[in-house]
């Protein structure tokens, strides 16, 4: 599948689940069967760790459709990277999709430490802290007196920080887009409607 058929897949899918009309969940008998020996995942997902995001649902795919990479705040760090080479490189899946989300915890906790650092956190959630730091530090100063505005704005640069991270931090993945059709795009799930908006590196109609 190219990565516009699996776009155009993604975008129908989640259409599905927003409207609450969504199709045979694909988890058939045979369909476990079939996959327990090979697997061709149409799109790889690297998204938030969030329970309320879960990729597989929010697009109404089945077994075997996503290749799903889940971690808080959707930051993109070498395993992450590794993880999406691989499904790139050994199932010849061509699309990613960096999916954030509104009101993200993780987004939300930098801002607050930036803002006003009020406690010392573990070595490993500063780590996560530290990776969404560059893309959001920018918004504070001076920051909008509106903080739903720096939320929002927030979510979508740490989320265009991921995608240009994907696109300009692999030699792998860098060659499959210059010469194999890879696309990375940048999406964000509203947890009020349900609905992706792709908004970041997707191709004009």
């Amino acid at each position: 599948m190219s990565a516009l058929e699996a776009l155009r897949e993604l975008r129908d899918g989640n259409r599905r689940f927003a409207e609450e009309r969504p199709r045979d969940s694909g988890s058939s008998t045979a369909r476990r069967r079939m996959l327990s020996t090979q697997q061709a995942p149409f799109a790889i997902i690297l998204g938030c760790s969030d329970a309320r995001v879960p990729a597989e649902i929010v697009f109404d795919q089945g077994l075997g459709d996503l290749f799903v990479i889940r971690v808080a705040g959707n930051i993109v760090a070498p395993s992450q990277v590794g993880s999406v080479e691989f499904a790139a490189a050994a199932f010849e899946t061509r699309l990613v999709v960096v999916l954030g989300h509104s009101n993200c915890g993780a987004v939300q906790t930098t801002l607050q430490q930036l803002a006003r650092p009020w406690r010392e956190q573990s070595r490993n959630l500063s780590s996560i802290v530290d990776r969404i730091r560059p893309a959001v530090e920018g918004l504070l100063d001076p920051p909008p007196a509106d903080p739903a505005l720096l939320m929002t704005q927030a979510v979508r640069a740490n989320i265009r920080m991921a995608v240009a991270h994907l696109r300009h931090g692999s030699q792998l993945l860098e060659q499959l887009i210059r010469s194999d059709g890879l696309l990375v795009v940048g999406a964000e799930y509203s947890l009020e409607s349900g609905v992706v908006d792709f908004f970041d590196g997707v191709p004009p109609a």
